[in-house]
């Protein structure tokens, strides 16, 4: 890459930061200015239209970077696991981490999904529907799960913690820790749910009274 290239590409990351950095409990994306982000990142707003088209291809890149945050972090979370613990409380501990250390990366999908640009929703969408799927194929192969059964039960995991990281992003660290603690038993309670499922399903004839409700 040139010198020229390389310049160009520290602007448009330089763009993509300065977005972010603005995100907060109460300015979402749409609230943002071409102007407002600009000026964070040091450069004239008539240069922004050099690395995008206009602001929505700016946040459809956010949203893009967001989807694959998180999956990055299912992956080293389950890399963590593979070195000993549980699966489950290393990839919570490991969405926390990025809650921390970077929670615009989460609040970008979080506040878009639920926006009242159909475009951005539906881009949302998308990128929680890889992590689904992602997380479903990896049930399926580590736990010889039904494929159906898999994917419902990595839909109910995604949902849960979604749920928690939209509460957690702007709790106080005590009270994060809490969270993560009920997170991880809620996980728990689908994954045993997820397992009785599957012998029932293997095994009509063992089922239970209580199963059968």
């Amino acid at each position: 890459m040139g010198v020229r290239a390389q310049q160009k590409e520290k602007t448009r990351r330089a763009l993509v930061d300065a977005a972010f950095n603005q995100l907060s409990a109460e300015r979402s994306f749409s609230s943002l200015s071409l102007r407002e982000v600009a000026r964070e990142a040091n450069i004239a707003p008539t240069s922004f239209y050099r690395h995008f088209k206009d602001m929505n291809e700016l946040g459809m890149t956010m949203v893009d970077e967001g989807g694959l945050a998180l999956r990055q972090m299912m992956r080293k979370g389950r890399q963590r696991a593979d070195a000993g613990g549980s699966v489950i409380r290393i990839s919570v501990e490991t969405f926390m981490e990025v809650l921390d250390s970077n929670p615009n990366v989460f609040r970008i999908l979080l506040h878009e999904r639920s926006g009242t640009s159909a475009q951005f929703r539906a881009a949302v969408e998308r990128e929680i529907d890889h992590f689904i799927s992602e997380l479903s194929h990896f049930i399926e192969e580590t736990a010889n799960r039904n494929i159906d059964l898999a994917r419902v039960q990595a839909e109910a995991l995604v949902i849960l913690v979604f749920n928690a990281g939209a509460a957690a992003l702007d709790m106080k660290r005590a009270d994060r820790k809490l969270l993560a603690e009920r997170l991880i038993t809620q996980l728990r309670m689908v994954v045993k749910g997820a397992e009785a499922l599957q012998q029932r399903m293997e095994h009509p004839e063992h089922r239970t009274r209580l199963q059968d409700r």
